[in-house]
């Protein structure tokens, strides 16, 4: 039985694949120093929350078959170091992935935006059509029990992210995973921290698209002038295969796809962008066996991904949404997708500054004009998290100027904003909620039935 040690198994992805393995029998055990919900509960149930908060190298010996090493770790990690004194084989998770998946067809979607909910829906066809496939997303969708799995089937799909591997590695994560069917979305500048220059950031993309092997498939958004010109090079013996939005029509706050035959197939997800989304992943789904019927049979029970335009609650007058959105271009295409699905309903837009990119003055401009779409846009941002994240204080008039809006409302203060929701008039009006925090623990149930009383 191999025995699998996770440096910081309470990650996202990290906590996802050490449940994954641990159900099909490896023998698991991992530290971090510190563990959020829902890691927290989906690791005890498994038996697998580590019995103190901290690193342990003795936890470190022989007896494991390997590390695998989170992003959340630092370099001086005691437990890597134990690791690398006993010469101990470490991957990083997308090395680990890659190592499990070499005689696998290996399909990759890589993107600024859109690769989760792109990903989620690529998965959500192939299952309805009872197709055997691994795959690694990075949020939870409907009828998955985890966001990774390895198993021994012939196809993985993989949501390819550009941030580093992990603190001994500082390749994209992409990088590792090595293509034959690659979908690159759209590029718009993110995390500064890693890529203080725009060129550098966008040179990764470069780097993933000019690694396609022979005979590979490069699906690409032509809309997307930075992905387009990767998508014009040349590559030799490439298939490539440029994708704008799906034909679709609004009608009656819902969206419907206009078909080849002229036919209209109602689908529950809405906007542009996932109009976009939707027919990257139809084209993706076409190099793995999936014919274009057989996509329009599984896309209309497809609901998103968790935290993509999620629906908290609603009435006849009000919907309430949340969105994992928090980089500019994000916020944009999410707060046109809600204004045009209901334009004739005010659109109450907020985000919350949550990242370290989002929190920087150097980066505020590129969210100029990218609320612009809601009828009253709200930013909050909280200076603790600020003070946490080591950044220079930014003031409410630093957000007005450079989101390039006179009426946007700044909050620094969850009671307050709350207080602000709750005394709107909410009739004929939507909310939007956007952020990858918490508004600082803002109880959005509780929200919710303030406003739709």
């Amino acid at each position: 039985m191999e025995k699998i040690h996770f440096i910081a198994i309470g990650g996202a992805a990290m906590h996802n694949l050490a449940i994954d393995l641990h159900n099909k029998g490896y023998q698991i055990t991992g530290s971090d120093d510190e563990i959020y919900e829902p890691s927290r509960t989906l690791l005890a149930e498994k038996g697998l929350l580590p019995a103190e908060i901290g690193w342990f190298s003795e936890k470190i010996n022989n007896d494991l078959t390997c590390v695998i090493l989170g992003m959340h770790a630092r370099v001086d990690n005691p437990e890597l170091a134990k690791a690398q004194e006993l010469g101990i084989k470490i991957y990083s998770y997308p090395e680990f992935i890659y190592s499990r998946s070499l005689h696998k067809q290996r399909v990759v979607i890589a993107g600024s935006h859109g690769k989760t909910t792109i990903t989620s829906m690529i998965l959500h066809v192939l299952k309805y059509h009872k197709r055997k496939f691994d795959y690694m997303v990075g949020a939870r969708i409907e009828g998955f029990d985890t966001m990774a799995s390895l198993s021994d089937a012939p196809v993985i799909v993989i949501e390819g992210d550009e941030y580093l591997s992990s603190p001994i590695d500082r390749q994209p994560k992409f990088l590792h995973y090595h293509p034959h069917v690659m979908l690159m979305s759209g590029i718009a500048w993110d995390h500064i921290n890693v890529y203080p220059d725009f060129n550098d950031y966008v040179h990764q993309f470069e780097l993933l698209a000019d690694r396609l092997p022979k005979a590979g498939s490069f699906v690409y958004d032509e809309t997307d002038a930075l992905v387009d010109k990767i998508g014009e090079k040349e590559y030799e013996s490439v298939k490539k295969f440029p994708y704008k939005a799906h034909p679709y029509k609004v009608k009656d706050g819902k969206t419907f796809l206009i078909l080849p035959d002229k036919k209209e197939l109602e689908i529950e997800v809405f906007g542009e962008h996932n109009l976009k989304n939707l027919n990257g992943a139809k084209l993706v789904l076409s190099q793995i066996g999936i014919e274009e019927d057989e996509f329009y049979q599984a896309i209309p029970s497809f609901k998103g991904a968790a935290k993509r335009l999620e629906l908290v609650a609603e009435n006849d007058e009000t919907i309430i949404y949340k969105d994992f959105a928090h980089a500019p271009s994000k916020v944009e295409a999410t707060t046109k997708a809600v204004k045009a699905q209901f334009p004739n309903r005010k659109l109450v837009a907020c985000l919350e500054l949550h990242t370290f990119s989002s929190l920087n003055k150097d980066f505020l401009g590129e969210y100029s004009n990218k609320l612009n779409a809601a009828d009253v846009a709200i930013v909050y941002f909280s200076p603790k998290t600020l003070e946490h994240k080591k950044l220079p204080a930014i003031t409410p008039e630093d957000i007005k100027s450079h989101f390039n809006n006179p009426n946007l409302l700044v909050f620094t203060d969850s009671d307050s904003l709350k207080a602000f929701l709750l005394a709107e008039r909410w009739r004929g009006c939507n909310l939007l909620m956007m952020s990858s925090g918490t508004f600082d623990g803002l109880d959005f149930k509780e929200l919710s039935q303030g406003i739709l009383q």
